[in-house]
């Protein structure tokens, strides 16, 4: 057992929810079906690759919530195809957010060879949408255990806060909630997504030592 970290941050996020006609909204953290496709494009994978992408979308994924990030609306005023009237758009993202993000797998070789695709990626990277590039690094490394254990011993990103954690589990697990955001299929014509279910916890990450070699009197 093993899982693949992801330090996802950056100045805007957006992780689809609720996204319908001209308002674009964004959940307060990374979706499943969002990282699966951050993960696909790293691959190379085409939309139309079904099996592959039902073998990424098997995979189990937890998030760790180091900075929730502030609400910021987009305004847009855009033009139909015939460029006769317009209509407003209102664009949800997160700004200043990050996630530690997990993928658990048995294969380790998979989660290896995601972790190559991730530093040499085949089709450019974003968090959500194609105008929020992540900022480095983007992929931390494999780490020996389970999805649980790695986020919960994992260093802190942003040391001395309270840590949401949420976590792929069975339905019948007490505590859990449905999330609609697995990728049944990335077609942009017909995009269809499946339940999971969700787990919540909370924990207090611990404070790290801060240290720097940066003596502002030493010129004085």
């Amino acid at each position: 057992m093993a899982t693949l970290l992801l330090r996802l941050a950056a100045p805007l996020q957006a992780w689809g929810a609720d996204s319908k006609f001209e308002t674009r909204k964004t959940g307060r953290e990374p979706t499943k079906s969002g990282v699966v496709g951050l993960l696909a494009a790293a691959l190379g994978l085409r939309r139309d690759e079904r099996e592959a992408l039902l073998r990424l979308t098997g995979l189990r994924f937890g998030v760790r919530v180091e900075r929730e990030g502030q609400l910021l609306v987009d305004y847009h005023t855009a033009k139909t195809q015939d460029e006769k009237t317009s209509y407003v758009t209102y664009r949800h993202y997160l700004q200043d957010a990050v996630f530690l993000a997990g993928i658990e797998s048995e294969d380790t070789a998979l989660l290896q060879q995601l972790q190559q695709a991730l530093l040499h990626p085949a089709f450019p990277l974003y968090l959500g949408r194609r105008c929020c590039p992540p900022t480095l690094p983007l992929c931390l490394g494999v780490r020996p255990g389970s999805l649980q254990e790695v986020l919960q011993a994992e260093p802190p990103l942003c040391p001395g806060r309270q840590s949401r954690i949420l976590l792929d589990a069975d339905p019948l697990e007490p505590g859990t909630a449905p999330q609609r955001d697995v990728p049944v299929s990335f077609d942009p014509h017909h995009r269809q997504y499946g339940y999971r279910s969700v787990r919540e916890l909370w924990q207090k990450v611990p404070d790290s030592p801060e240290t720097t070699e940066h003596d502002p009197f030493r010129e004085v």
